[in-house]
């Protein structure tokens, strides 16, 4: 699968005008400049059974050197790394358009009662007062139970 054109961030430029009118140009950030913990929204590509990747823009937490999301348990997501852990992120806006170069990573499920609760106060804590309200709606409509969180940890290049 060819990457598509914006995967390659080192050949972007951004152009914008400063306040007196002048063109500036801005290089896009790589991956070794952003912190995804510190992004509002997070691009999670994951990977069908035929290879095919599937990106989702979704809210992350970081915590303990690792990263975390919620989501619905039935989602495509959730299916995708049940049968792939792969997965990889990049910093993206709202409707998913990537804004830094892509980080491997690999995913998984969490089951410990302890962990969700901090990654769920760690999220509320970055995402105030929208992440309350999400999750009162999700209480009374009966969908936050059916909630999982997932961990992402990111491949680290060798030293």
């Amino acid at each position: 699968m060819n990457p598509r054109p914006t995967d390659d961030f080192s050949k972007v430029k951004s152009h914008v005008s400063s306040p007196t009118g002048e063109a500036l140009e801005i290089e896009p950030r790589s991956e070794s400049s952003i912190s995804l913990g510190r992004e509002r929204y997070v691009s999670l590509a994951t990977f069908k059974r035929n290879g095919v990747e599937v990106r989702t823009p979704v809210w992350v937490a970081e915590l303990d050197g690792r990263y975390y999301l919620f989501s619905e348990g039935k989602a495509g997501k959730v299916k995708r790394i049940r049968n792939n852990p792969r997965a990889r992120l990049a910093a993206c806006d709202f409707r998913g358009r990537v804004r830094s170069d892509w980080l491997e990573a690999r995913a998984r499920i969490v089951p410990d009662a302890e962990l969700i609760e901090r990654v769920y106060a760690s999220l509320r804590n970055k995402y105030g007062l929208q992440m309350k309200i999400g999750d009162l709606f999700s209480k009374l409509s009966g969908r936050y139970e059916k909630r999982v969180i997932i961990e992402l940890q990111v491949d680290r290049p060798p030293s």
